[in-house]
């Protein structure tokens, strides 16, 4: 049943739920700690055969469905039709209205149309084949990845007269987390969560964690730059190149800008405050390099002090083991040329044939 993308969304959600908080939980579970913060749901949910009777019905009224007795009824008759009851409205109206058939078989494979034809919206389709196919079709852009084109569709449908409410709330609100909507999202997910009993179990499980995730997404902050990237290159994969993803591009280097500016700001501020705290620890600034490569006004009186570095015959030997460790050292942190120079320094001091003068 799941898509890739549904899968996609439900590992990124799950990284995502760990930075939920209380207050962030949706009414739902807030309701079962709760009892009386409990409400009534928002919505109902259709039984299949409610939506199977208004598909008979229509269907019924015309002669192409009257011409094949018995398909509308093995349409229905299908195991599993309760858990797609889209599906099954749509193969029905298809049935009847040989457009929709070749609807449905161009929107099903990827690249297909995103807005339903003028006829669907035209005064002569009924509500019930209108609604269903309108459905069917932003289900579909929804399992292609297509968030943005299936938004509006899906948008425009009421969850009252909806043929599966549930099935709606929640591709809807997968198109307003994907595109970063945090509060239509949330509302879509909290609205969805009121029946969380009664809607299939992978619906009410990828809400919570949808949710949790989109909730803990701070806007213009890195986390919400990045997310808004990969819709970038979702967008492009897709070929959609248009208007819409250059505006998404340009508030994402709009967002970088700023980030980069705060950081700016803020390391200023923090040079600023280190060389007050400099200034005012009475080494009259000495712990702040030059602005310039100049020579300096000292004031000392320029005298070196001598230390004593004994025996000039044995100056520079080192014991074996120590040299070896320099050696090491060396030949992890310079190039092995270095190493090469060092060990024939060591050679020459040893023979005396290197002497300071």
């Amino acid at each position: 049943m799941f898509q890739a993308v549904t899968l996609f969304l439900l590992l990124a959600a799950a990284i995502g739920a760990t930075k939920s908080s209380y207050a962030s939980e949706p009414a739902s579970a807030l309701q079962l700690r709760d009892p009386e913060l409990a409400r009534a749901p928002s919505w109902t949910k259709p039984t299949t055969a409610e939506v199977r009777e208004r598909a008979v019905a229509w269907a019924k009224a015309h002669e192409n469905a009257a011409q094949q007795p018995g398909s509308v009824d093995e349409i229905w008759s299908r195991p599993g039709v309760s858990d797609d009851v889209v599906t099954a409205a749509v193969d029905t109206v298809a049935l009847v209205d040989p457009r929709v058939a070749a609807l449905r078989d161009m929107a099903s494979v990827p690249g297909g149309p995103a807005v339903p034809p003028a006829w669907v919206e035209s005064a002569e389709m009924a509500a019930f084949p209108r609604e269903a196919v309108t459905l069917w079709l932003g289900r579909e852009l929804v399992r292609q990845g297509r968030f943005d084109e299936a938004l509006p569709l899906l948008a425009n449908l009421e969850v009252e007269t909806a043929i599966d409410p549930a099935g709606l709330l929640f591709h809807r609100g997968c198109c307003q987390h994907w595109l970063l909507d945090r509060q239509a999202a949330v509302d879509s997910f909290d609205r969805l969560l009121e029946r969380e009993t009664e809607i299939p179990v992978r619906y009410a499980r990828l809400a919570l964690l949808l949710r949790a995730d989109i909730a803990a997404v701070e806007a213009e902050s890195l986390d919400h730059i990045a997310r808004r990237i990969r819709d970038v290159r979702r967008r492009l994969d897709l070929g959609h190149a248009g208007p819409a993803t250059r505006r998404v591009q340009d508030g994402v280097i709009e967002s970088l800008d700023k980030l980069i500016e705060k950081a700016e700001q803020q390391q200023q501020q923090q040079g600023a405050s280190g060389s007050a705290g400099a200034g005012g620890s009475g080494q009259g600034g000495a712990g702040k390099p030059m602005d310039d490569s100049r020579i300096a006004g000292g004031r000392g009186p320029g005298e070196v002090k001598k230390r004593d570095l004994g025996d000039g015959d044995g100056w520079g030997n080192l014991p074996p083991h120590e040299r070896e460790a320099a050696l090491q050292q060396i030949g992890r942190e310079f190039p092995p040329h270095y190493r090469e120079a060092i060990e024939q320094y060591f050679k020459r001091l040893a023979t005396g044939e290197e002497r300071s003068p």
